[in-house]
């Protein structure tokens, strides 16, 4: 079984393709954009290559069809690289024929080339990049469509990590809830409590047509309200204005809602249109005739049922916690969601060391649907192991 490294297009070729071709046939199978998976290994489009360095794979059988792929990085800024404990690398974009010994040599190569890095352990699967894509391993809810940017895995993937010896690091739960479900009557008592007692906050979704505001705010609330967990560093603003110039022309401003207090962003709760909605109809590749018809699925899945959105991400500036901001954000967010014809919402990416996020998600009635674990692999297996901090 050749181990090869992605040194050229036709090789590169080969590690996109490899998971169409290896889940074919499975109904809630997704794949990501070609172009997407691309930047992550494109130094000129993957900011992390500045401080670090990446690595892919392509193991082929006898016959020279690919088998299995894997890439692994090195992020020298990342907390966990810089931990003088335990510096931990990261293994990622793993897919592999059901082989126990395909996947440990993919396993073997990442865990070789980190070591020879420095590192003591691997974090995988995960991104060479921010958490909110490619990062985890599906371990249920095999049946749902993956949200966008998230892979779709089959069931045996989880055994041939466990067998190698990867730990559960952390688990990552995505809820769903039928947006015209109402939300418990204690939100809207509070509701109009809040509007009573605290006049100096507002609630408002963005305006498309400021970029440079609704960056702005983001950037905000982000570094104060996210940037403090672990494993998040911060975002500088320049970060924040490429992810609005990126997604500003898929974005819907009725599903970007922010708190203000006297006109400082103090909250956000933003989601994004169910890209997977329109990328299956298309394919991987946005090419000419790719990017004529997504022009087109977009336009059928504005005006379709069920309409499908998902939550990128949610957070209260912790000055402001516990004031009653987030019940307030979610209520006008909700009946937003469903003015513009939302019938479903799934929330990505809540870790399971965040009880707080776990708390807030049952409230809205939303209930885990899909789960994805992020494992960790130490080089010495005899040092004790011990799981991510939970977020007090």
């Amino acid at each position: 079984m050749p181990l090869l490294e992605v040194v050229d297009a036709r090789l590169a070729r080969m590690f996109l393709d490899l998971p169409a071709r290896l889940h074919r046939g499975q109904p809630a199978y997704i794949g990501p954009l070609a172009e997407e998976v691309e930047a992550v290994f494109d130094p000129a489009k993957n900011p992390n290559f500045a401080h670090g360095e990446a690595i892919r794979w392509v193991l082929t059988d006898a016959a020279g069809a690919a088998i299995g792929r894997v890439a692994a990085f090195l992020n020298r800024a990342a907390p966990a690289a810089t931990d003088a404990d335990l510096p931990t690398g990261g293994l990622g974009f793993f897919e592999c024929i059901d082989d126990q010994a395909a996947a440990a040599a993919l396993f073997d190569a990442g865990r070789a080339w980190l070591a020879a890095r420095g590192m003591q352990a691997m974090d995988g699967p995960i991104n060479f990049g921010e958490r909110d894509r490619f990062w985890g391993l599906l371990v249920d809810g095999f049946e749902r469509e993956p949200t966008y940017g998230m892979f779709w895995h089959p069931p045996y993937y989880q055994r041939l990590f466990e067998q190698y010896g990867f730990q559960l690091y952390f688990k990552q739960y995505t809820c769903a809830r039928r947006v015209a479900e109402p939300l418990h009557p204690s939100f809207d008592k509070r509701a109009a409590a809040f509007a009573a007692e605290q006049p100096a906050y507002r609630f408002a979704h963005v305006q498309k047509r400021d970029p440079a505001r609704m960056a702005q705010d983001f950037h905000h609330v982000y570094n104060l309200a996210w940037a403090n967990h672990p494993g998040v560093p911060p975002m500088p603003l320049d970060k924040a204005r490429q992810l609005v110039r990126q997604m500003r022309p898929v974005l819907d401003e009725q599903l970007l809602w922010f708190a203000y207090h006297e006109d400082e962003p103090v909250a956000f709760f933003l989601s994004l249109p169910e890209l997977n909605q329109i990328i299956k109809h298309i394919g991987p590749r946005l090419d000419l005739v790719g990017k004529l018809r997504f022009g087109w699925e977009r336009w059928r899945y504005q005006r379709r049922q069920p309409k499908k959105m998902f939550g990128v991400i949610y957070g209260v500036v912790p000055a402001h916690q516990g004031k009653g901001v987030d019940s307030v954000l979610i209520v006008h967010a909700r009946q937003a969601m469903e003015d513009a014809g939302y019938t479903d919402c799934e929330m990505n990416w809540i870790g399971d060391f965040n009880p707080r996020m776990l708390a807030t998600t049952r409230s809205v009635g939303a209930k885990i649907c899909k789960t994805h674990v992020t494992y960790r692999k130490l080089f010495d297996e005899t040092r004790p192991f011990e799981r991510s901090p939970i977020i007090r």
